[in-house]
C-alpha cells in the first residue's frame, strides 16, 4: 500500500494475477476498461486524467487481496456518480454483485437538501447500511477516502480541514473498528497534518532530533533478543515498531504529557511460528529485564472484537528507558495490519461458512440496520453510530468470562439491552464484581456483571431512556413501550385526531369514513388503523399530521372557496382606505379585515412579513421566512401586508429565544438581570442542561420592534459562558 507510487493499470493487474485466475483478472481488466471510457474527458483538480483516482482505489484493493468483484468495484465505484452511466448498465455489464457494491458507495447527489451536513449524514446513512448488508463497501470507501486524503494537498485549505474532520470522526474510527490499522493510521496522520500542522510538524521534527539514537539503541535491544531467542531455537523476526503521528499527539493533548514522557517510542514487535512460540518469547523477555506493572495486556486469550491478537508488554529496557514489546504470530500479524479484510481476501475454494464465521465476530455493524429503523434523521443516525461505535470503549466480563465491548459510560442497562432485549425488559438490578449496584453505575473495563432479572418484572421504566446511553438499549425500551401500551395509545391517539379536525371545524362523520382513514394510514406507511393511532398516542407522528392529512381534500376545497370571497371582497373596497387591527399590520386595498399575527413565528415590527387569508379568522401575518409560509402550495391566498408606521395601539410582541450557554452557578440569575436590565418584561423561561454541562434556557420575552429585540439579544451574548442566542419558532 505504498503512498507514494502512482500506479498503472497494469500494475493493478500484475497485483491480482498473484491471487486470482485469469477468469477472473479479465473481469477487473474488463472493470478498467469501462470506467477509463466513462472518465475519459474528466480530469481531477491536480489535473490529473481523473481514471487515475479509480486505478489508485483498485491497487488498494488489490493489495488486501479481495475478491474480483471488490476490485472491479474499486475501478468503477465514481462511474454512475460522475458520469451517465447509470446502476442498471453496470449490473447487465457485468452482474449484479459489482452493480450492488458500486451503488453502496455511490452518493445521493440528485436530491436536494437543506445543507452540506444533512447531505452528508444521508449520504453516510446509505453507505453504513449498505456496509450492514456487505461488508466490502466499506472496504471500497476506505480505500477511496486513503487516496483521497494523499491528493488533498490540491483543495482549498478549508475543504481540507472539513474533509480531515469527517476522516478522523468516521474513517479512521471504522478503519479501526474493522481491525485494518494499516490504513487506520495514515488516515489519522494525514488528517492531523491538515487539521493541526503546527502541531503534526512539531512532532515530526521532534522525531527526527533523536531518530539516530533510538535507531541505535533498538539495534543493540534487537541484537540482544535474537541471541536469546537462538540460545532456546525459537525463529523469530524482530523489528522496531515505528510510532505513529496521531497517536503521539493524542497522549500529549488528552494526557498532558511532554513528548519525552511518552513510554512507548521504543518499540519492538516480534513475530513468531506459533502461539506456545508467543508465551515463550514472553517469558524470556521479562527475565531479560524487569517488567513495568500494569503495561502486560493479552489479547491473545482476549482477542479486542476486531480481532486483533498479540501480547503486549513494556519493560524497563537497557539504560533504564521504557521499552514496548509485542509478540504475535504470522496470522495475527496478517489481522492486525489488515483486520475484516484478512478474512474477505480473495482464496479460491475458500468455505463461505468460514468467512461468515469471522463477520459473527463483527456483529456490532448489523445493529447499524437497527438504527437506521429507528431513527427519526440521517442526523440522529449518524450521532447514535458516532456514540456506539466510535466513541471510547470499555469491555465488561459476563459471569461466564465472555467479554462484551460498550461504549464508555454504559450502565448495567446497555449491558443487559446487549445481551437480549428480554433480559433487559425483566431486570430489577445488577451485580458487578459480586457486588450489588445502582442501574446507574458507571461500568469500566475489567468489571464482571451479573443482571439479576424476574419474570414478575412489569418491564423498563420511563426513566431508564435517561439512564441508558447506547442506542441499541434506548430503542429497545420505547419499543416495548410501543407494544406494551398499545391499547392505550390507540384510544388517546383517536381522541387526539378528533380534537383536532374539530378545531379545524369540521364535522367528523365527513372525514372519519373507511376509505379516507385507509388512504391517510397508507400516505403514512402505516398497516392498519389502529397502528396510525397508537403512533399518535405515543408521539411518533403527531396529531395535526394525521389530521391535517384526513382533512386535506376538503379544506382545500373549503378554502378555495373563501379565498375567492375574501379577495373578491377586498377587490371592491377603496384603496384610500387602509384597513389595520390591533397587530399594527395593514392591507392595503382593505379595510374592517381582521388581521392577526402568526402564533407559528412570532413577526414584530421590522421583520419581512406576508399575509395568508383564512377560513373565517381573517388575514394571518407571518414572517416572510416562516416554515408555514415556504411549505404551503396555496400561493393564491398570499397577499402583501406592512407594518404601520408610528400607529400602532398594540405596544408589544412576544417573541422566543433560545440561549445555549455553558451550565455554572448563577448563569440563568444572569440572563434573567441582563433581560430585566434592558427594561423588557418576561412573560416565561424554562431550561434544561445536558451531561455536556451544557445549558439550553428557552425564554419568551415581550418586546416593541426588531431593533428592540437585537438590543435584547446583543446584551444577552456579552454574558460570560454564553455561546449563541437563537430567535426560534414555535
Amino acid at each position: 500500500m505504498a503512498k507514494d507510487k502512482i500506479l498503472t493499470a497494469e500494475d493493478v493487474f500484475e497485483r491480482t494475477r498473484k491471487y486470482l485466475n485469469e477468469d477472473h483478472v479479465e473481469l477487473v481488466k474488463k472493470a478498467y476498461e469501462f470506467a477509463h471510457q466513462a472518465h475519459k474527458d474528466q480530469y481531477r483538480k491536480s489535473g490529473e486524467p481523473y481514471i487515475i483516482h479509480p486505478v489508485q482505489v483498485a491497487g488498494i484493493l488489490a493489495d488486501l487481496e479481495l475478491d474480483p468483484a471488490t476490485v472491479a468495484a474499486g475501478f468503477l465505484h465514481d462511474v454512475v456518480e460522475d458520469t451517465q452511466v447509470t446502476i442498471k448498465q453496470l449490473s447487465e455489464e457485468f452482474n449484479s454483485e459489482v452493480a450492488m457494491l458500486v451503488d453502496g458507495v455511490t452518493k445521493l447527489g440528485k436530491i436536494k437538501y437543506k445543507s452540506h451536513e444533512e447531505q452528508q449524514a444521508e449520504n453516510h446513512r446509505k453507505m453504513f447500511v449498505a456496509m450492514a448488508k456487505d461488508i466490502r463497501v466499506i472496504l471500497i470507501k476506505l480505500a477511496d477516502r486513503l487516496h483521497n486524503m494523499r491528493t488533498l494537498k490540491h483543495l482549498p485549505p478549508e475543504k481540507q480541514r472539513r474533509i480531515s474532520n469527517e476522516t478522523l470522526e468516521i474513517f479512521a474510527p471504522l478503519a479501526h473498528r474493522l481491525g485494518i490499522s494499516k490504513i487506520r493510521w495514515e488516515l489519522e496522520d494525514t488528517s492531523l497534518r491538515y487539521m493541526n500542522p503546527q502541531q503534526y510538524y512539531r512532532i515530526v521534527n521532534l522525531m527526527k532530533r533523536k531518530r539516530a539514537e533510538r535507531e541505535r539503541y533498538l539495534d543493540n535491544v534487537i541484537d540482544e533478543m535474537n541471541t536469546r531467542l537462538e540460545e532456546v531455537e525459537i525463529k523469530a523476526e524482530l523489528y522496531g515498531r515505528p510510532k505513529h503521528i496521531y497517536s503521539i499527539y493524542r497522549k500529549m493533548s488528552l494526557q498532558h504529557k511532554q513528548f519525552n514522557e511518552i513510554y512507548d517510542l521504543l518499540a519492538v514487535r516480534i513475530i513468531v511460528n506459533s502461539i506456545k512460540d508467543c508465551y515463550a518469547v514472553l517469558g524470556i523477555i521479562h527475565t531479560c529485564w524487569k517488567p513495568m506493572p500494569g503495561r502486560f495486556k493479552d489479547y491473545i486469550a482476549m482477542p479486542k472484537p476486531n480481532m486483533y491478537q498479540s501480547l503486549h508488554t513494556t519493560v524497563i529496557g537497557p539504560k533504564g528507558e521504557p521499552l514496548e514489546v509485542q509478540i504475535r504470530t504470522i496470522e495475527m500479524h496478517r489481522i492486525a495490519e489488515y483486520g475484516i479484510a484478512a478474512h474477505w481476501a480473495y482464496k479460491e475454494g475458500k468455505a463461505l461458512d468460514q468467512r461468515a464465521s469471522f463477520e459473527k465476530k463483527l456483529s456490532w455493524f448489523r445493529e447499524i440496520l437497527e438504527f437506521q429503523n429507528e431513527s427519526a434523521n440521517a442526523e440522529e443516525f449518524m450521532e447514535s453510530l458516532k456514540i456506539d461505535l466510535f466513541s471510547d470503549m470499555v469491555f465488561i466480563f459476563t459471569p461466564k468470562g465472555d467479554v462484551i465491548e460498550l461504549p464508555a459510560g454504559s450502565v448495567p442497562i446497555d449491558f443487559a439491552y446487549r445481551i437480549h432485549s428480554e433480559i433487559g425488559n425483566k431486570t430489577i438490578g445488577a451485580k458487578v464484581n459480586g457486588k450489588m449496584v445502582t442501574l446507574d453505575y458507571k461500568l469500566n473495563t475489567g468489571d464482571i456483571i451479573e443482571i439479576l432479572t424476574s419474570k414478575h418484572s412489569y418491564g423498563p421504566s420511563q426513566d431508564w431512556l435517561k439512564l441508558a446511553q447506547t442506542s441499541q438499549a434506548k430503542n429497545k425500551i420505547r419499543q416495548f413501550f410501543k407494544k406494551q401500551r398499545k391499547e392505550e395509545n390507540i384510544v388517546k391517539g383517536r381522541e387526539l385526531v378528533e380534537k383536532e379536525i374539530k378545531e379545524l371545524d369540521f364535522d367528523l362523520k365527513d372525514i372519519l369514513v373507511p376509505e379516507n382513514i385507509e388512504r391517510t394510514a397508507e400516505k403514512f406507511n402505516f398497516p392498519t388503523e389502529d397502528d396510525m393511532y397508537a403512533a399518535v398516542g405515543y408521539n411518533g407522528i403527531s396529531a395535526q399530521q394525521v389530521a391535517n392529512r384526513l382533512t386535506e381534500k376538503l379544506r382545500k376545497k373549503r378554502d378555495e372557496e373563501e379565498a375567492v370571497k375574501e379577495i373578491v371582497s377586498a377587490e371592491g373596497r377603496q384603496a384610500s382606505r387602509p384597513g389595520r387591527y390591533e397587530a399594527g399590520v395593514t392591507v392595503k386595498g382593505a379595510d374592517n379585515l381582521l388581521i392577526r399575527l402568526s402564533r407559528c413565528c412570532n413577526p414584530v415590527p421590522g421583520d419581512e412579513i406576508i399575509g395568508f387569508i383564512t377560513k373565517g379568522r381573517g388575514v394571518s401575518v407571518h414572517r416572510c421566512d416562516c416554515p408555514n409560509v415556504a411549505s404551503s402550495d396555496q400561493e393564491n391566498r398570499l397577499i402583501p401586508v406592512e407594518w404601520v408606521q408610528g400607529g400602532s395601539t398594540r405596544k408589544e410582541y412576544n417573541v422566543d429565544i433560545e440561549v445555549l450557554g455553558y451550565d455554572r452557578h448563577g448563569l440563568l440569575n444572569e440572563v434573567l438581570q441582563t433581560v430585566s436590565g434592558t427594561k423588557t418584561n418576561i412573560t416565561a423561561i424554562n431550561g434544561r442542561t445536558d451531561r455536556n454541562k451544557m445549558a439550553t434556557i428557552m425564554v419568551t420575552i415581550s418586546i416593541h420592534n426588531i431593533s428592540h429585540l437585537h438590543k435584547v439579544v446583543d446584551k444577552i451574548k456579552q454574558i460570560p459562558d454564553i455561546y449563541a442566542v437563537h430567535r426560534i419558532m414555535n
